[in-house]
């Protein structure tokens, strides 16, 4: 058999090979049974439970504010977010009304959480597709934010700090000013994101027409944040259903139409310049006040359903519980974002290379313990 023929036979055969659990290009630990045709993928099955730690089964045995910490440990990008969503579904169900100054600072705290989040993204996808010097960049412009948060929550990447019914601290006397410091420091760095990778001529070959999800299969999978927002989905939770301060300042839905890697790319890029707007709005005119309300010691839902939704950093985190009026959740389920963004892995990579399967997977940004939970 010539070597000619026997390249042939490699290409025409079909092979299955793990890429995980422990892979330097996946984002946790995440198993991809991929098939093969040469190097095209044919099928992409993920496997998922290999970090699982039946966190809403937990919280049926937890008070309502304990369950905040067990958020924190989900999409830990988003801790803040998820905190935010348990509380207001909780201070919902309770009829409670929290100060204006906790609107405003839980407002404050979550898009500077959605923007260490995005300066991840950011680093790591260049690094997938081999730009190292990203993961430096972003990686020292994110320490500004954890240093913000450590300053007034005492916690860097796992918060715990949003309580239902306000906050379990006032902000630091420094936050104020170290916000708007950053704000005015990163309005100047984020250009040489620009300069580095997005206007890279293989950054570019590499993300455009690659790995692309149409509106409808968006919808039809339930993807949602800026993975949804890049094949031109509007699916901002801020913009349909405001919660906080977000019914007060002005900002843009970003929305992408060509739902490939690099429209998932710039929805991340934009959104962090509208971040720093909404924070820019907000910062100077936080009102005077407590930071939380009058809250019982017990806190005891009245029997019933309750949801509440929130736009994390990766799209739609919802929390659903059924109360029987304990102080602990008889249900608590939790909707996650990473689970159905991953679920549409199959129909963008199939008929690309598994080069291909890195970008797309990388422009997901999914983080697994959301979805391991």
């Amino acid at each position: 058999m010539s070597e000619e023929t026997k390249i042939l036979n490699t290409e025409q055969q079909e092979y299955t090979i793990n890429m995980g659990p422990q892979h330097p290009s996946t984002h946790g630990v995440l198993r991809l049974v991929l098939t093969l045709r040469g190097e095209i993928v044919q099928k992409v099955q993920p496997h998922c439970g290999y970090i699982h730690r039946g966190i809403e089964k937990m919280c049926e045995k937890l008070t309502y504010p304990q369950t905040i910490h067990l958020t924190d440990r989900l999409d830990y990008l988003s801790a803040h977010i998820n905190n935010h969503a348990v509380c207001l579904c909780v201070e919902n169900a309770l009829q409670v009304e929290v100060p204006e100054r906790v609107k405003y600072i839980r407002t404050i705290m979550d898009e500077l959480t959605r923007i260490a989040s995005h300066q991840l993204f950011w680093a790591c996808f260049g690094m997938d597709l081999g730009g190292l010097t990203c993961f430096f960049y972003g990686m020292r412009d994110r320490e500004y934010i954890l240093d913000i948060f450590e300053e007034t929550t005492g916690g860097r990447l796992i918060q715990s700090y949003y309580t239902p019914g306000g906050l379990m601290n006032d902000i630091h006397p420094n936050f104020q000013k170290r916000v708007k410091e950053f704000i005015k420091k990163f309005r100047k760095v984020l250009p040489e994101y620009d300069q580095l990778l997005t206007g890279n001529v293989i950054f570019k070959n590499r993300t455009k027409g690659v790995g692309i999800l149409s509106k409808e299969d968006a919808v039809s999978f339930g993807v949602t944040g800026p993975s949804g927002r890049g094949s031109g989905f509007s699916c901002d939770v801020r913009k349909h259903s405001p919660y906080s301060m977000y019914s007060k300042v002005n900002f843009k839905e970003i929305l992408f139409p060509e739902g490939d890697c690099f429209a998932r790319y710039m929805i991340r890029m934009d959104e962090m310049r509208e971040s720093m707007n909404i924070i820019e709005q907000l910062i100077d005119n936080i009102p005077e006040g407590t930071h939380t309300a009058k809250m019982k010691a017990v806190l005891k839902l009245p029997e019933g359903e309750y949801y509440q939704r929130v736009e994390a950093t990766r799209g739609e985190f919802g929390v659903f519980i059924v109360s029987k009026g304990d102080k602990y959740p008889y249900r608590l389920k939790l909707r996650s974002p990473n689970f159905s963004n991953l679920s549409a892995l199959d129909t963008m990579c199939r008929g690309s290379k598994i080069a291909d399967l890195v970008a797309t997977g990388g422009s997901l940004d999914y983080v697994i313990p959301d979805i391991d939970r």
